[in-house]
């Protein structure tokens, strides 16, 4: 018996770059609710600074934002509508039926549990139906909870809630003077890299956000890269049922005057500034140790050390890997070299 077989259609994800108002506001109130690591961002200083300007009724927002993990539910109903504007995004979520809606917010959890993900959004009258879909992620940092918020919480208050959240943050920080410039970054960012080429999404994706790696994945038929500011330094990654989203941060060369020091120069220089931080490096460049390891030899407890680490990775000195730090020895020799370039192309030499 002769087989024939008919010639097989090569498969691509749809890999794109997208980027608008919604995405950096949603990113922002994401990062000021992400209390664990809000100290390593970029915005951390002018956020605490500019505290004394936010509204009460938007500190009120962001406390029940930083509660449930509805910022979650802010990049799920982004991706499916990319919307340019928060009127934009407050209408087309409106216009959403109400099975669709929940189906966007509930996270995926695999292919095994898809049956069970859209017959919970079906049953979107039923709390105990997402009381038994939250049981799925037990044991997880905030999707258990956040999927229980959605069952308590009606449609026209989540939507009342993210829609007030984006407006009055918006009012907030585009009082920054710095808030244009970087509107026309974000926007010129995603005019320079134009086309990306779908066949080749891995390398597409590290060259355009500077070093993100990216395995392909089952189900994942398309590709998000959402440049921002707010997040920096981070690369935040979420995925759905089909879509994997990436948020990659604005290079400094975006961002920066002629003359100016690079953040990553100044945010290095800063972490090497403390004593403690010093003394751990110096540690683990002579091999890597694990938190416990590092609070027996400092007498200091784990939470100051994992906050001055943390300060330590977001500068790019030091990585972690399964619980164990190690000094990222390749980055601490470029370091030097980075600051050398910067007073050599400022400094005129007798």
């Amino acid at each position: 018996m002769k087989n024939i077989h008919s010639p097989d259609s090569h498969e691509t994800v749809s890999l794109s770059i997208e980027s608008s108002l919604v995405w950096e506001l949603a990113l922002g109130i994401a990062g000021y609710t992400y209390e664990k690591l809000r100290h390593t961002f970029e915005q951390d200083e002018q956020w605490t600074q500019q505290k004394s300007l936010m509204p009460a009724s938007l500190k009120k927002n962001l406390e029940t934002i930083k509660q449930t993990n509805l910022w979650y539910a802010l990049f799920m109903l982004q991706n499916k509508i990319s919307a340019s504007t928060i009127t934009e995004f407050s209408l087309k979520v409106s216009e959403l039926p109400t099975d669709v809606f929940y189906e966007t917010l509930l996270p995926y959890k695999n292919r095994l549990c898809e049956s069970h993900r859209t017959e919970t959004a079906k049953s979107y009258e039923q709390p105990d139906a997402f009381d038994q879909y939250a049981s799925l992620f037990n044991g997880h940092d905030y999707l258990e909870g956040y999927v229980q918020t959605l069952g308590d919480v009606s449609r026209e208050e989540l939507h009342s809630l993210l829609t007030d959240t984006l407006s009055k943050w918006y009012n907030w920080q585009s009082q920054n003077p710095d808030w244009e410039k970087w509107m026309h970054a974000l926007s010129f960012e995603k005019k320079q890299h134009g086309l990306l080429d779908n066949q080749k999404p891995s390398e597409e994706i590290e060259r355009v956000t500077s070093g993100a790696k990216y395995v392909p994945e089952p189900s994942v038929w398309n590709i998000k890269l959402i440049p921002h500011v707010s997040y920096r330094p981070w690369i935040l990654e979420q995925k759905t049922s089909d879509t994997k989203l990436i948020f990659y941060p604005l290079s400094d060369e975006a961002l920066l005057e002629p003359g100016s020091p690079t953040n990553e120069l100044v945010r290095g220089h800063k972490a090497l500034g403390d004593d403690l931080r010093l003394k751990l490096l110096y540690q683990l460049m002579r091999g890597p140790l694990s938190l416990q390891e590092l609070t027996a030899q400092f007498n200091v407890s784990k939470t100051t050390l994992h906050h001055q680490l943390s300060l330590l990775k977001a500068a790019k000195f030091v990585k972690v890997e399964k619980g164990i730090y190690s000094a990222n020895t390749h980055y601490i020799r470029s370091f030097s070299n980075q600051l050398q370039h910067y007073l050599g192309e400022n400094t005129n030499e007798e």
